[in-house]
């Protein structure tokens, strides 16, 4: 299989099982999921950005692909692959859906992850090539597909670079210059030099600010989180309907939104129609954001070495960055002249 990918360029993949995975049901179904959660609250309509394939498939198959390029065992790579399966429609919209999820963790599909791939096609595939489920689950076998915040994995690398070609934050030579100078030290990810750091540093801190932790993505997750918790409370949509696609759960609320008073206003507010405010002082409702930074190791006179390390503004800036955002909402629900979207 030839897979051409965004951020690896075209790659030759050849392992059965890979094959076998990306090609099952459960996979395939990403390809329907929002990496962002809901684009017309990301991207505006009149923006290219709006063509670009930004879903849970291409980033599983880009934490595979990065995982595999730097020579993770077999399993490893696996683990990359399926580690999204369990994200609903919308994504981390969802954690402010069902009370499985945590606004400020954004943790629904960790919590669920286990329990949905044992009823999934997976461990059938696995099992055929000899394969053990129970490891492929534990991420303590697997140091370069996760770890905690603020450290790097697999995970955050390929979404951050991904995020950054996509959103048009970094050209094509500075993802390609970071992804030569990152490598694997004593099973760690590391940069070969603190100039490399830096710039992955900073690129995964204005990330952060603009796109993941951002006043618009709290508006997101407020509008899309109100609006499906209304089509589940009453009765449109099921929680089975939240793990096929995004346009599949959009066509079931479009099916009666005409006829809910309610529902029709907390659409219009998801489909960007609603003009929202920043309130200070709480007086809007309350949301709450998972912030993410990263403090990346880098090689210095043959030992690695944090970045904060050598930057002390750094380590507070990760102090800071770590602690969840905060914002009060209000929407003014006289409805904008609704515009065609892509």
């Amino acid at each position: 299989m030839i897979y051409k990918d965004r951020v690896y360029g075209q790659c030759k993949i050849t392992d059965s099982v890979i094959l076998e995975l990306i090609n099952s049901p459960t996979l395939q179904r990403l390809k329907g999921v929002d990496q962002a959660g809901y684009r017309p609250l990301w991207v505006k309509p009149d923006t290219k950005l709006g063509r670009f394939d930004n879903t849970r498939f291409a980033h599983s198959l880009g934490v595979y692909l990065l995982l595999k390029k730097y020579g993770a065992p077999l399993p490893e790579q696996i683990a990359g692959l399926i580690h999204d399966v369990s994200h609903s429609a919308f994504s981390h919209c969802i954690d402010y859906v069902l009370a499985a999820g945590s606004p400020t963790e954004n943790s629904h599909q960790d919590n669920l992850f286990g329990v949905y791939v044992r009823q999934s096609d997976i461990p059938s595939i696995l099992g055929k090539y000899g394969l053990d489920t129970k490891f492929i689950l534990d991420d303590k076998n697997f140091p370069l597909k996760e770890n905690k915040l603020p450290d790097l994995c697999a995970d955050r690398i390929d979404y951050a670079l991904r995020m950054g070609v996509i959103f048009g934050e970094i050209g094509v030579s500075i993802k390609d210059d970071l992804l030569h100078k990152l490598r694997v030290f004593n099973g760690q990810w590391v940069f070969g030099d603190k100039a490399s750091a830096q710039r992955f540093a900073r690129l995964f801190l204005r990330l952060n600010t603009v796109y993941l932790s951002s006043f618009k993505s709290a508006v997101m997750f407020l509008a899309v989180g109100d609006c499906i918790k209304c089509a589940l409370q009453k009765g449109y949509v099921s929680e089975a309907d939240l793990y096929t696609t995004d346009k599949q759960v959009l066509n079931k609320v479009k099916k009666i939104v005409s006829k809910n008073s309610e529902l029709k206003r907390l659409w219009l507010r998801m489909n960007n129609l609603a003009r929202p405010r920043n309130c200070a002082g709480g007086r809007g409702t309350a949301v709450y954001c998972k912030s993410r930074i990263v403090d990346p190791l880098f090689l210095q006179d043959g030992h690695a070495k944090r970045f904060s390390q050598l930057d002390p503004k750094w380590a507070k800036i990760v102090e800071q960055e770590l602690k969840p955002k905060q914002y009060f909402i209000k929407f003014s629900d006289s409805p904008i002249p609704e515009r065609k979207t892509r």
